[in-house]
């Protein structure tokens, strides 16, 4: 079975690619931004491992033996489910497998917002020793601090014990309250008001998108902190960075963006209260092996004719 990695591995990854010859797979791979090597490859795809460059209507059309878009995460918001469906062509994708990766990125940047990490990376690399007085103010703590999660599935899960470990107050947003939750429960304007730090954890979908806008953002506390992880479609960007040149938010941390890859152009490079990382919070080691296991048994599935693992269309 030809299988198609739509991503660019490292050697660890393209060893343990090289290995399932003997699952009777055969593994290509292409880089996300090699669009002229992805359209030579898709013609001869049976499976196509897909990462994070979206996956359109004319793509699939180039893959008449496409039978299986595997997700390698959990949105499928960059694929068109419905060209999918109209080729009968499954789509699976597997939650789980990079949620403890996410979580501590998620912690990472919280962190790195309330210490002001890019602010002490640049100037210690300047050989700028001493800062002054007025940064010492802008350093904060994670305990006694009140953290919003929006949404409460797998990654905003294992968040919430972490912080609490760490002193501080969780409250939590869903569509309806978690009975076993051990948070408390707020209506999304209640939490925007109440919480020093607000961490997005939902799928980008209809509903969700720019559900963070201007009126949103106006709700928060002074000095507030957003962090996002999830999806950069969440949030209005050109109003997040009006909050963040006035004041109204203290520093964001975000992993996603409205459109990626981010251009130079974007305001948000320049600020100093902006912690910024390119997509990559499930970017790890372990996520790469739980996820390889799905793919794989997926794959096999496929060929037995047995019923797809977490298939979605």
């Amino acid at each position: 079975m030809n299988v198609l990695l739509h991503y660019s591995p490292g050697p660890a990854w393209q060893r343990d690619l090289a290995s399932l010859a003997s699952h009777e797979l055969s593994v290509d791979w292409c880089d996300e931004s090699d669009d002229e090597r992805f359209y030579g490859l898709l013609p001869t795809t049976e499976v196509l491992w897909h990462v994070l460059r979206p996956l359109s209507a004319a793509d699939i059309a180039r893959a008449p033996k496409l039978r299986l878009i595997q997700k390698i995460g959990i949105g499928v918001n960059t694929i068109d489910l419905e060209a999918a469906r109209s080729r009968d062509i499954a789509v699976c994708n597997m939650p789980g497998t990079n949620s403890r990766a996410v979580a501590e990125m998620t912690i990472l940047l919280m962190l790195a917002c309330l210490r002001r990490l890019p602010v002490l990376d640049r100037a210690t690399r300047e050989g700028r020793w001493s800062l002054g007085p007025d940064i010492q103010d802008t350093f904060g703590e994670l305990a006694e601090k009140t953290v919003g999660l929006v949404g409460y599935g797998a990654v905003a899960q294992m968040v919430a014990p972490i912080l609490k470990a760490m002193g501080a107050h969780v409250i939590y947003t869903d569509q309806q309250p978690n009975p076993g939750a051990m948070q408390a429960f707020r209506e999304l304007p209640e939490l925007l008001r109440e919480a020093d730090i607000v961490s997005l954890h939902v799928p980008l979908t209809p509903a969700t998108a720019n559900m963070i806008s201007r009126e949103q953002l106006a709700m928060m506390r002074t000095g507030a902190i957003l962090i996002n992880t999830a999806r950069g479609g969440l949030v209005r960007q050109d109003a997040l960075v009006e909050s963040l040149q006035t004041g109204q938010l203290g520093a964001a941390g975000l992993d996603v963006f409205a459109a990626e890859p981010v251009s130079a152009s974007e305001p948000l490079l320049h600020l100093d209260n902006v912690v910024l990382a390119p997509h990559v919070s499930w970017l790890t080691a372990g996520t790469w092996d739980r996820s390889l296991k799905v793919a794989v048994e997926n794959c096999r599935r496929l060929l037995a004719g047995e019923a797809l693992r977490h298939r979605v269309a």
